[in-house]
Parts: structure tokens; C-alpha cells; sequence
């Protein structure tokens, strides 16, 4: 499928601006294996790229215009690179030229440029198809402009353009997971040091599959649940006298429990043991392999799906329906209120999962799923 994507991008390319791309630059989506809603509480995290990447077609232009178009949407949008700022762009735009933005605020000396994207990553699964966005135009312009930025500052590049110009706070998660996938590891990323180690995961020798069950129902990180969980775990993190929910154990959940209002404990014991599970599944994987993380990967579903409440019917009934066939562990992934989950499950059984999710979404009058198994992919890079 990527390379129909990247040979689409060309070709809008040359449709739209009448010319061959200077190049073609890549960045997969990514899975979380484990670790929600941690990353803002500077937490730990452990995602890993996908084999289905957003493609960026990028030129310079000499006249100071940013002009952007992509395969999804008919829009083109037009601006001067000087004038990009929050106010003055919006809808899908705003990721490619926020990025533009925070290369500028980064020091890059920008140029015009026309560009045009690409993508098989689904959008508004939890699989963050904007991230994607970010990191390939953010590697495309840092070539370009000659930014000489590292992989880690643009990581930080595209949260700033996704915080500040989209809108959306999230953490740096995704763009680290994007920027520094490896093929068959997981990323384990420490979000207070930023700093990322690639752990071996070991699906092939152990005949396992990853499958994302996508529920359809599209989650918008900009609503106001997101931002409320987000006020919710600072809140925790002030009346505990921490400068963020990391601080905590969970030996220190008997005194939050005192301490705190109901619903505000809930979000912490959420984000403390998940903590827990993201180190405990490093752990597993480095000295018993893959097979053996299943229960943590449903402890942290129960967790999301109770204390953090993101959960929806459909992402519940995709992860029961996986346990009931058979998988490993299954939970939902990315930051809730839809999305997608995913199952660990032996390659065997794939294509009975498929059809028992299916069946259950049917039964119950949900809208059709999608699945599909993912590869373990490498991180962003320039195509041609």
C-alpha cells in the first residue's frame, strides 16, 4: 500500500503545482502497545511505528508563499510563510504549516514551499494520523531549509505546531514514536528526559500479530474530554505536592485515595498503575518475550475503561470479543472516546477474530469495524 501512497503523492504533486517534488519524505502512524494517557503526566510510554505512513511531496518556493494540498480533502491552502500563526490557518492545514511555524520559532530560516501529502494511515482511529503529518513535513522542511534539527527536536517541533497552532494538548508521545520507530521494537519513551530506547518485541519467532480493530467511531482530541482528564491528572499532581503524576507510586495510592475527591483519585490510580504496567511490560518483554504481556495489556483497558472512563461500547465490545477468541491481551489504544483497540493474538487466529468482531458489532447495531494486522515499521525518512 505505501508505495501506491508515496506514487500517489507524486502525482498530486505534479497535478497541483505543475512541476516534480524536490523529494518525498515519510513518517508511519503509530500503535501504543501499552501506556495511556501518561505521556502529558510525564509518564512512560511504549508505542511503535506502523507500516502505514503519511507521505510529504515538498518544493521550495522562491516568493514566501506556503502553499499545501493533499489526497483527502479538495481544500489547497495558500498563506505567507510569515503569516502562519493560530488565527490565520485552520482545518487539516493547520499540521503541515504549524510545523512550518515551529521550525521558524526553532530558529530555521524559512523559505516558501509547495507541498502536497499523502497518507494510508486512517485518520481519527487513535493510530495518529496527525503526527504522522507532522513528522514527514517536519522532516521534508528541516532538509530543506536546512534547520539541522535532531530527530528529538522534531519531535518537539510537531507537539509544539499540534499544542499551539492546532490546538490539541497532547503530549510528545506520538511524534517521538513516529520519528524513532525500528522495525519489531517498541519505543520506550520516558516522558519527562525524552529519552527513548528501542525494546525487541518478537511477534515473528512467536507467531503473533498485532490487529488493530478500528470501531469507526472518530475521536477528536479537541472535544473536551481529553482536556478535562488533562486538568483532572494536574489537579491529582497539585493536592499531592508532586510536579506531576510520575512522582507517584502506587504505594502512594492509600494517601491520594485520602486526600482526593472521587473522581479526581480515579484519574490518578489510572495514571499511577499504568505507570506500573508500561515498566512491568518492558520488564516481560525483555525476559520472557511478547506472550507473556497479555494481562497487562487488558489491566490497563479495565483501567482506562473504569478510572480513566474513555472507553466507548465499541471499543469494549472489540476488546472482550478478543479475549473471547483467544488473544494474548487486547485493550483500547490512543487517547479514547473512540479510535481503535488492538489485540495480541497468534497468527493463527486472526481471521477468526476478524470475523467474530464483525459478528459482535453487527449484533449489537454498531457501524462496521475495520481490521487489519500491522507490521512493526522504522521511523520517518526521506523516500527520494
Amino acid at each position: 500500500m505505501s508505495s501506491e501512497s508515496k506514487a500517489a503523492a507524486i502525482a498530486g504533486f505534479i497535478k497541483h503545482f505543475g512541476t516534480e517534488p524536490t523529494g518525498v519524505w515519510s513518517a508511519p502512524g503509530r500503535v501504543n502497545l501499552i501506556g495511556e494517557h501518561t505521556d502529558y503526566n510525564e509518564g512512560f510510554v511504549l508505542p511503535f511505528a506502523i507500516d502505514r505512513r503519511t507521505y510529504a511531496a515538498v518544493s521550495l518556493r522562491t516568493d514566501g508563499i506556503a502553499r499545501v494540498a493533499s489526497g483527502f480533502t479538495s481544500e489547497v491552502a495558500e498563506i505567507p510563510v510569515e503569516k502562519i500563526s493560530k488565527d490565520s490557518v485552520s482545518g487539516w492545514s493547520g499540521y503541515p504549516l504549524g510545523v512550518a511555524w515551529a521550525l521558524m520559532q526553532a530558529g530555521a530560516k524559512p523559505s516558501g514551499f509547495n507541498l502536497f501529502v499523502e497518507s494510508d494511515v486512517p485518520v481519527g482511529a487513535g493510530l495518529s494520523s496527525s503526527a504522522a503529518i507532522e513528522c514527514s513535513v517536519a522532516m521534508a522542511l528541516n532538509d530543506l531549509w536546512g534547520a539541522n534539527q535532531d530527530r528529538s527536536a522534531l519531535a518537539k517541533i510537531g507537539q509544539k505546531a499540534e499544542n499551539e497552532i492546532v490546538g490539541a494538548p497532547t503530549g510528545i508521545m506520538d511524534q517521538t514514536a513516529s520519528l524513532f520507530g525500528v522495525i519489531d521494537h517498541v519505543v520506550f519513551l520516558d516522558c519527562r528526559s525524552l529519552v527513548a530506547e528501542a525494546i525487541p518485541l518478537g511477534l515473528q519467532q512467536n507467531s503473533l500479530e498485532i490487529v488493530v480493530m478500528d470501531t469507526k467511531v472518530s475521536h477528536r482530541l479537541v472535544d473536551g474530554g481529553y482536556a478535562a482528564r488533562r486538568a483532572a491528572c494536574e489537579e491529582g499532581a497539585k493536592q499531592m505536592g508532586v510536579s506531576s503524576l510520575r512522582d507517584l507510586t502506587v504505594s502512594d495510592l492509600t494517601k491520594a485515595e485520602s486526600l482526593l475527591e472521587p473522581l479526581i483519585y480515579k484519574r490518578v490510580r489510572h495514571v499511577v498503575t499504568e505507570n506500573a504496567r508500561v515498566i512491568e511490560t518492558v520488564e516481560l518483554l525483555k525476559s520472557s518475550g511478547p506472550q507473556a504481556i497479555g494481562p497487562l495489556l487488558y489491566a490497563s483497558h479495565e483501567s482506562m475503561r473504569d478510572d480513566f472512563e474513555i472507553s466507548i461500547d465499541e471499543l469494549d465490545c472489540a476488546v472482550e470479543t478478543a479475549m473471547q477468541v483467544g488473544a494474548v491481551g487486547a485493550r483500547m489504544t490512543g487517547g479514547g472516546f473512540g479510535g481503535a483497540a488492538i489485540a495480541l493474538i497468534h497468527s493463527s487466529k486472526v481471521a477468526q477474530l476478524k470475523s467474530a468482531v464483525s459478528e459482535a458489532f453487527e449484533t449489537r447495531g454498531f457501524a462496521k469495524p475495520e481490521l487489519f494486522s500491522v507490521k512493526v515499521d522504522s521511523g520517518a525518512r526521506r523516500e527520494s
